[in-house]
């Protein structure tokens, strides 16, 4: 997801978002240990999105509570 994408989402959106790629990162996670997992590269794509999401979600909050 890019930053635009993101911002353009609700916070109860971006709640959702959040919790739906920290699942996936977490069967992601899961296959890695098993050794099902061919492309690594995306475990470092979901935490820079989540890292992202979060970010997002709380310059909207600080936004809300500043107005």
């Amino acid at each position: 997801m890019t930053t635009k994408e993101i911002r353009d989402l609700a916070p109860a959106e971006i709640t959702t978002k959040l919790r739906a790629t920290r699942e996936q990162l977490l069967q992601l996670r899961l296959r890695k240990n098993t050794g099902q997992v061919e492309k690594t590269h995306e475990i470092r794509a979901l935490r820079k999105d989540i890292a992202r999401l979060e970010t997002i979600l709380t310059e909207k909050k600080s936004k809300q509570t500043a107005a």
